[in-house]
């Protein structure tokens, strides 16, 4: 991971001034001196380092891209959805889906990296023990500890193999992953998988591991509860028993089928992956995973070397050297073994599911690790505890968390008509430290479609929220397939709820089968505002991943402007408006989202006069081109700086992104 860049909070303070767009006036006195209270609080919200390249690859000047796609999913044309749905009924997509077009279509929406979700081989229910697939020992899954028929791909049976379902030949499963590896590459991708490192399926067994690799719990002590080189905990004496069912539930819709039961044998009994001790777990309960052991003893104390604080500060080739002479666990050299075998097969990087469930000590021994055998590996992790994001970064040497719990609630808000963006600016300033190491993002599999009923209706309300997500940070920005088309995840596929799209049935996704086309991937089926979306994402995503202002400074306008327009009535900016500016030394991006459905003639945004000193312009007019909406605005500067604003119009839900060159004055 690249080192943390500190960012430096200007303290200047300085008279107010302003920029005029489109010939708008010039404030009168009172509002230049409430200008003056609100511009020192305004240089607090600016993060002044600019970095010449991105620690991780991007498609230009810009930032990483990161496209989630569910594999499952992604390629199946099948338009049945069945609730329950067989693999044969339904359909399932494959590796081979993502062939030249596929590809092409997900890098227009600047992507530089795929992350496959779904590829290590997990539980399914689907049988491969019939005479057909039975030479291939994949045995058959219990659906009593299985979620939906296609099964969770955070319970990982097998970590050297991959999903026998997205092969067209599961005996040859491993050779078409390691193509659409080299696939991915030939389109300047890189390929993201996911380790599950807190958590593996209860019926875990590896058929492809490596000579001299053991699996999980096969030398474990059964007869200990705990134990530090135990892979797993035990109720001891105890049988697992299958949890009581909940709100009538049963497993596969309650089709029959062999293993179906209301049984699973397991003596002893594992804790569960969520940390339930219990022999029978609840159905609220992580029921169809088993809890790894990471040497934390069951009172919470480690067994361990504790990482001395001050390596916070120090790099990966130290954190190494720490970890080279010490004793660790029996489960972490497990994790090692795991992460180099999907190296050498040339994945460029993880995504760790529930990181923050295990300890930090591990993280640094098995991220020091990957780096040192591929310094560009790019690894995310899943924190959602913010006291916990600098310790994941510095100690546990990640690159990336997600910045779910902070910016993207308080996106969620907004998009639900219910939020105040100052809360936008608050967590900016408060993560300034970090803000680089925030991925961001507005979907993924875990959380609701931005058009479903139960998150905000209508995906063209994710509009203003996706601009600001994408352009107002150095982070990269994830995206989730069918976003781009707005895809609501409505379809009823067995377990678990509509509103997120199912990551434990066989299913199509609509609104992407309209875009793919029966894999042509050129919107051919699309509606009309299914085109005009993914158009939109695309605009967003390559400013985002080719403009330079990305690595560059930024400054948030919004406190500084609800002062400014609290004085002024003609003014509409307000808390359910957001403005920022990102700039390098040549150029300047003006960001204004409106999360309002209602259109406002008069918004008027002010620069604070530090960026206007700091930019060196001079009186008269700029090109401030409007790069989502292809229109020309002109950007004029006041005498001496001294009285300044920039004015637009914003429909309901739209955004502007004005570029400015801050070396060439309009003639």
């Amino acid at each position: 991971m690249s080192s943390i860049r500190k960012r430096h909070f200007c303290t200047l303070l300085a008279l107010a001034c302003s920029v005029i767009v489109m010939g708008a006036c010039s404030p009168s006195d009172p509002q230049q001196a409430s200008n003056n209270t609100s511009e020192t609080k305004q240089m607090k919200n600016t993060q002044q380092t600019i970095i010449d390249t991105h620690p991780h690859a991007a498609q230009g000047e810009g930032k990483p891209v990161v496209y989630q796609v569910f594999t499952r999913l992604f390629g199946n044309t099948n338009e049945t959805n069945k609730p329950w749905g067989t693999l044969e009924e339904n359909g399932v997509g494959k590796f081979s889906d993502f062939d030249a077009a596929a590809l092409q279509s997900i890098k227009a929406l600047g992507a530089s990296y795929v992350w496959y979700t779904g590829v290590p081989h997990h539980a399914v229910v689907n049988d491969y023990t019939d005479n057909v697939y039975k030479e291939l020992g994949i045995t058959l899954d219990d659906p009593d500890v299985v979620k939906g028929r296609a099964g969770s791909p955070y319970a990982v049976k097998d970590y050297y193999n991959v999903n026998p379902d997205l092969a067209d030949d599961p005996a040859n499963r491993l050779a078409e992953f390691e193509a659409l590896i080299e696939r991915t590459h030939e389109q300047q991708l890189k390929v993201i998988i996911d380790i599950v490192p807190n958590h593996v399926a209860r019926a875990y067994e590896s058929l492809s591991k490596p000579e001299g690799v053991s699996d999980f719990g096969e030398n474990d002590n059964t007869d200990l509860e705990y134990a530090r080189d135990n892979n797993f905990y035990y109720v001891v004496g105890e049988a697992f028993k299958v949890p009581l069912s909940e709100n009538g539930y049963k497993p596969l819709g309650g089709e029959a089928h062999p293993l179906s039961d209301g049984k699973f044998v397991e003596m002893p009994a594992k804790w569960t992956g969520n940390g339930a001790r219990e022999s029978q777990p609840s159905a609220n309960d992580w029921y169809e995973t088993i809890k790894v052991n990471y040497g934390v003893k069951p009172d919470g104390s480690y067994d361990f070397d504790r990482l001395p604080k001050e390596y916070a500060d120090k790099s990966l080739s130290q954190h190494a050297a720490f970890w080279q002479d010490k004793s660790v666990p029996d489960s972490w050299i497990k994790f090692e073994q795991i992460v180099h075998y999907w190296l050498d097969k040339g994945v460029d990087g993880f995504r760790y599911d529930m990181a923050e469930m295990v300890p930090v000590e591990f993280w640094s021994f098995l991220n020091s690790s990957i780096k040192a055998k591929n310094p560009d590996a790019f690894l995310l992790a899943e924190v959602y505890n913010p006291s916990l994001y600098r310790e994941y970064l510095q100690l546990g040497k990640m690159d990336y968390l997600y910045d779910k719990v902070e910016f993207y609630d308080s996106l969620k808000l907004l998009m639900q008509g219910k939020g105040d963006a100052q809360a936008l600016e608050d967590i900016q300033l408060s993560l300034a430290d970090i803000e680089l190491h925030m991925l961001h993002f507005l979907e993924n599999h875990d959380e609701q479609r931005i058009a479903s009923d139960e998150f905000a209706g209508s995906a063209e309300k994710g509009k203003p929220a996706m601009v600001v997500s994408a352009l107002i940070s150095k982070s990269p920005t994830m995206l989730y397939f069918a976003q781009d088309v707005g895809e609501d995840g409505s379809e009823e596929t067995g377990f678990g709820d509509p509103s997120r799209t199912t990551i434990f049935d066989y299913a199509g996704v609509p609104a992407h089968q309209r875009y793919m086309n029966n894999g042509k991937f050129d919107g051919g089926q699309s509606t009309e505002f299914e085109k005009q979306l993914r158009a939109f994402y695309e605009r967003v995503m390559l400013i985002s991943a080719n403009h330079p202002t990305m690595l560059g400074k930024y400054q948030s306008l919004h406190s500084f402007n609800v002062t400014s327009a609290q004085v002024d009535s003609t003014n509409e900016y307000s808390n359910a408006q957001f403005a920022f500016v990102r700039w390098t030394e040549n150029k300047a991006l003006i960001v204004v989202s409106n999360f309002s459905e209602d259109d406002l003639s008069t918004v008027t945004v002010k620069l604070p006069i530090s960026l206007l000193t700091e930019w060196q312009v001079s009186e008269g007019a700029y090109a401030a081109n409007d790069l989502l909406n292809g229109i020309a605005y002109e950007m004029q500067v006041a005498r001496k700086r001294s009285d300044a604003f920039v004015s637009v119009q914003l429909n309901g839900l739209q955004s502007v992104v004005l570029e400015v060159n801050l070396k060439e004055q309009l003639k």
